[in-house]
C-alpha cells in the first residue's frame, strides 16, 4: 500500500502542524460541553467539590469538634477524620484542650508575638499589681495565670466572654488572698500565696462553669510602689539591725546564763561540802564530848586531874619562858625552861 504524502501533509497542517491540544483549549471545550437538559458541567462540579469539602473535616491530635446542628449542640468529636452534614446544616468549632494558655497581670512579658504562651493581661498592669495588704501597706504583687481549656461545652456556651471573666476573677481571688496577710508575709511566702489564690480561683471558675482548669499560678517578685521605695528600704535596714541586735543578746545571754549557773553551782557545792564538814566536825566534838563525860562520870577526880594537866600541857608551850614566884621566897627562884622538860612538851 502506497502513502499519499501530499494528503498527510495537509492533515497535519490543519492541525496545527501536528503539536497537542493546549490546556486553554481543553478548558475551552470542557466550558462548550453541555450535558443532556443544557446544564454545564462546571456547576455540578463546583457543588460537589463544597458540599464534599464542607462533609468531611480533621480534628488534629490536641483537639476536639464541636458540632453545632443549626446553632444547637449535637456532639463532641475527637482527633481523626470525622464527617458532618454539609455547609448551612452542621457548623464544627475546634477546640483546643491541651494547649497551655497564659495571662499576665501587673507586668508584660518582653516576647510580644502572637506565639509567645505570654499574653498580654486585661487593663492597665500597674493599677492590676497596686494591692493592700492586711497590715494596711501598699504592695506591687506581678502574677502569671497558667491555664487549659477542660470543658470545650462550657467553655463556648456557658459564658459569653470566658477571657474577660478570668481577668476578673483572677485579680478578685489574689486580692482577698493579699488583704489577709501582711507585707511581709507577701513579700517572703510567694509560694503560699499562689498555692491559696489557685484554689479560690478554680472552685470560683467552676461555679461560673467557664470550662477552665487552671494550672498553675506564679507569683513574680513583689515589692512595694517607687514612691515609698527609700522609706521602704530604711525600715528593712532598721528592721534588719534590730534583728541583729536581738541575735547578739542572744548570743551574750547564751554565753552569760550558762556561766552565772556554773557559779551558782560551784558556789551551791562549796556551801554544801562546808556545812557538812561543819556537821561532821560537830558530831565529832559532840560524841567526843559525850566520851569524856562518860569517863568523867565514871572517875571524876582523875578525870578532872588528867583534864587539868593535858590543859596545861598544851598552853605552857605557847607561854614562852615562865617564872615562878614563891610567897615564902625572898628572891627569885630561877628555873629551868620547863617547855623542855619531858613531862610538859607536845
Amino acid at each position: 500500500m502506497s502513502w499519499d504524502w501530499d494528503k498527510l501533509k495537509q492533515q497535519q497542517q490543519g492541525r496545527g502542524g501536528g503539536a497537542p491540544p493546549q490546556m486553554d483549549e481543553i478548558l475551552d471545550r470542557f466550558k462548550k460541553f453541555k450535558m443532556p437538559g443544557g446544564g454545564p458541567l462546571v456547576i455540578l462540579v463546583i457543588v460537589i467539590v463544597l458540599i464534599a469539602s464542607s462533609t468531611f473535616y480533621t480534628v488534629k491530635q490536641d483537639e476536639v469538634g464541636i458540632v453545632q446542628l443549626f446553632g444547637r449542640y449535637v456532639r463532641t468529636t475527637q482527633p481523626g477524620l470525622n464527617f458532618k452534614l454539609p455547609i448551612g446544616i452542621e457548623k464544627v468549632t475546634k477546640v483546643n484542650v491541651k494547649r497551655i494558655q497564659t495571662e499576665e497581670f501587673g507586668f508584660t512579658s518582653a516576647r510580644s508575638d502572637s506565639r509567645s504562651r505570654f499574653k498580654t493581661g486585661g487593663g492597665d498592669n500597674t493599677n492590676v499589681a497596686l494591692m493592700l495588704t492586711g497590715d494596711l501597706n501598699v504592695a506591687l504583687v506581678p502574677w502569671i495565670v497558667q491555664y487549659r481549656i477542660k470543658n470545650p461545652y462550657n467553655f463556648l456556651f456557658k459564658v459569653r466572654n470566658v477571657r474577660l471573666i478570668l481577668v476578673d476573677m483572677s485579680e478578685a481571688a489574689m486580692r482577698l488572698v493579699v488583704g489577709d496577710r501582711s507585707i511581709d508575709e507577701v513579700i517572703n511566702k510567694r509560694d503560699e500565696i499562689a498555692v491559696e489564690a489557685k484554689g479560690l480561683l478554680q472552685r470560683e471558675l467552676d461555679h461560673a462553669e467557664t470550662g477552665i482548669h487552671i494550672v498553675t499560678i506564679e507569683m513574680k517578685r513583689t515589692n512595694v510602689p517607687g514612691p515609698v521605695q527609700s522609706s521602704w528600704n530604711e525600715v528593712n535596714q532598721a528592721t534588719q539591725e534590730k534583728e541583729q541586735m536581738i541575735y547578739q543578746a542572744r548570743e551574750e545571754y547564751n554565753k552569760s546564763i550558762p556561766a552565772a549557773r556554773g557559779v551558782a553551782d560551784r558556789t551551791i557545792k562549796t556551801a554544801e561540802g562546808y556545812a557538812l564538814n561543819r556537821v561532821n566536825r560537830a558530831k565529832g566534838d559532840a560524841a567526843r564530848f559525850t566520851s569524856i563525860y562518860q569517863e568523867y562520870i565514871k572517875a571524876k577526880d582523875v578525870t578532872k586531874r588528867r583534864m587539868y594537866l593535858e590543859t596545861l600541857r598544851e598552853l605552857f608551850p605557847k607561854l614562852g619562858p615562865k617564872y615562878i614566884v614563891d610567897a615564902d621566897q625572898k628572891n627569885f627562884l630561877p628555873l629551868l625552861n620547863m617547855a623542855n622538860q619531858s613531862g610538859i612538851q607536845k
